[in-house]
């Protein structure tokens, strides 16, 4: 089991925790905020770079091959109806060469990232609200 516990801390600024991490959540000044952390938008975007990344490493490194400097970059266009983020675009800069096969193996490995494969096969979601009991 997966946990993050989101907390209010004014305005539009919110932390994020899991596990002994904490990373803050803001707006930027257009949009109310004080532009003390990325938007929700953005560190969905910073999930599946990350992943991507972690997954493109660890096939380098299981094939003994440069890793270091391994780059993602990801963009995404904002859609309507409803308001979601739409086209995203990975793009894995890797340091060193790769032959065909290697190419494959970073592609494919970079498909198997967790945050990838859970926007590929939505998962069910579930909102609870809970407010304090009244008498």
């Amino acid at each position: 089991m997966m946990e993050v516990h989101v907390k209010h801390e004014g305005a539009v600024k919110f932390s994020i925790a899991a596990r002994e991490n904490t990373i803050i959540s803001d707006q930027p000044p257009s949009n109310g905020g004080a532009d003390e952390g990325m938007t929700p938008p953005e560190l969905f975007l910073a999930s599946i770079g990350s992943c991507a990344a972690f997954y493109a490493v660890a096939y380098l490194k299981k094939k003994g091959l440069e890793r270091e400097g391994v780059e993602v970059h990801v963009t995404s266009e904002k859609a309507m109806g409803p308001a979601r983020l739409d086209q995203i675009k990975i793009a894995v800069d890797v340091p060193g060469t790769l032959s065909e096969e290697d190419r494959a193996g970073v592609q494919d490995s970079v498909g198997r990232c967790l945050i990838h494969n859970t926007l590929t096969h939505p998962p069910e979601i579930q909102i609870e609200l809970r407010t304090p009991v009244t008498a």
